[in-house]
């Protein structure tokens, strides 16, 4: 797919009929993304596959700022990390109060008393990631391209420029930190 590297450098030099032209090349992986991404929220939730995609796609290509991607790999890097923060926006948004955050529904058939539940586990996530980029850069790339992109190992090392057993090591150091950053949190 080097046509996608051909326009991803053409919308960074300006041409504004090139963003037209990537969006149908690259909209069923982003779909597959966002719809593995939506899968693991929680039920309830209101955004749907389409609107993600087309909501990161926005925040990539629309901006008045444009971007440069140095690889097809990059782009999609962009994008999980352009779903991810709009799916923490979603959770702040339906953890505020004055949009009922605290609330939960209820099914009035079964009659059942709802039990506050933890803290929401994405915003945990997003807060733990923060925290472990600013110590851990490049590891939390790899978790970002694992997590929010759905790469495999293999796929991910290639986008960072790794070797495969580096990022073997790296997801396993990232895996137990994140565990250990969001679990001794709610011991606390």
């Amino acid at each position: 797919m080097p046509n996608v590297t051909k326009i991803l450098n053409a919308i960074e030099e300006g041409d504004s009929s090139a963003a037209e032209k990537l969006l149908p090349m690259v909209y069923d992986e982003l779909r597959k993304l966002a719809a593995q991404k939506l899968s693991q929220e929680k039920p309830g939730q209101t955004l749907q596959p389409t609107a993600l995609v087309h909501e990161a796609y926005l925040r990539l290509v629309g901006g008045e700022q444009t971007s440069s991607w140095n690889s097809r790999g990059h782009f999609f890097a962009a994008a999980a990390e352009s779903m991810r923060r709009i799916l923490v926006e979603q959770a702040r948004k339906r953890a505020r109060l004055k949009r009922g955050g605290d609330r939960q529904r209820l099914d009035l058939d079964a009659l059942q008393l709802s039990v506050p539940e933890a803290a929401d586990e994405l915003l945990a996530l997003d807060e733990a990631l923060t925290e472990f980029a600013h110590k851990h850069p490049d590891k939390a790339a790899l978790v970002k391209l694992r997590y929010f992109a759905g790469l495999t190992v293999d796929e991910a090392a290639r986008s960072l420029g790794i070797s495969t057993s580096t990022a073997d090591r790296h997801w396993t150091f990232a895996r137990a930190w994140l565990y250990r950053r969001i679990v001794g949190d709610a011991e606390l």
